[in-house]
């Protein structure tokens, strides 16, 4: 399936998101605890490996923030990557098990290619890589020798800097030529083990998100040096989750796009703990594919 697009007059774009503010201020909502970055003078600077003895892991001091956290379930169907930066999909993998390495890029990468596609009407769309998450208490995120953890702070995936370098790195000899052309990363996103209660995503409204609430943060890595955001507390963002998540749906993230014609760039988002009580919760476990889609013009 190809979805057609078309660029709305601005009235219509006003009316829409009117409507969208209208119908979310009507929506259940829980009230989480997000962690954002506090204001800082120096560029935040996390380590992905055990930094050497003496250097802090991260230099960034958290500010938690309780915030109130939609259901996006009732206007689902509304949702856009180009507006609010993310959407809910239903999504049936013929995957059975999400562990089996050569199932996943056998299967389930072609079928998330095919899904970014259709929704998006991207020309060609490659899933580069793909993190499976699973919560075990106590334990930080890149541990050696343990799973990697849901990511407990505000974050973008890409900046505007490591947007295209991740072109480059992926792309090789084609990158230049892609990059002359709209690009988008998008994240497919869903639970392995439900319903998801433990540790669901909270995601951000892109068009919530101020200027100047986006903050470039360095991740080191072993022999290379990657860019992220991080992300200030703001009164006026909007969050949503999908409480009781499903293996048969996904979370499409848009992560960054290279356009600059007002739709969403940047989505940021995180894991929190929902208050909701159930006499059942099953550590989080959760798949992500990061792909690259590529556009026409």
């Amino acid at each position: 399936m190809h979805v057609a697009h078309y660029v709305p007059h601005i009235g219509q774009v006003v009316a829409s998101m009117d409507m969208q503010l209208e119908a979310a201020e009507k929506l259940a909502s829980v009230e989480g605890v997000l962690n954002f970055l506090k204001p800082m003078r120096d560029k935040p600077r996390e380590y992905a490996y055990e930094p050497p003895a003496g250097i802090p892991r991260s230099n960034v001091t958290i500010d938690p923030q309780t915030v109130r956290i939609r259901d996006m379930r009732p206007i689902a169907a509304s949702l856009s990557l180009d507006r609010e930066g993310f959407a809910l999909v239903v999504h049936r993998s013929a995957v059975t098990d999400f562990h089996d390495e050569d199932a996943l890029r056998r299967v389930y990468y072609p079928e998330a290619e095919r899904l970014v596609a259709s929704t998006t009407g991207a020309r060609r769309v490659m899933v580069f890589d793909h993190i499976i998450r699973r919560r075990i208490e106590g334990m930080a995120d890149r541990t050696p020798g343990a799973p990697r953890q849901p990511s407990a702070r505000v974050h973008g995936d890409y900046s505007e800097a490591s947007g295209p370098q991740r072109v480059r790195d992926v792309m090789g000899a084609e990158a230049e030529a892609l990059l002359r052309h709209r690009f988008a990363i998008i994240n497919v996103w869903r639970p392995i083990r439900a319903p998801l209660r433990d540790a669901p995503l909270a995601v951000c409204d892109a068009s919530s998100v101020a200027e100047g609430d986006l903050v470039a943060a360095d991740l080191l890595h072993r022999g290379r040096a990657g860019e992220n955001y991080t992300m200030i507390f703001n009164l006026r963002q909007r969050w949503f989750y999908v409480p009781d998540m499903q293996v048969d749906e996904a979370l499409l993230l848009k992560c960054y796009d290279s356009a600059r014609d007002g739709r969403a760039r940047f989505m940021p988002h995180t894991a929190f703990a929902d208050p909701t009580p159930h006499a059942e919760v099953a550590p989080r476990e959760s798949i992500e594919l990061r792909t690259i889609a590529f556009f026409a013009g």
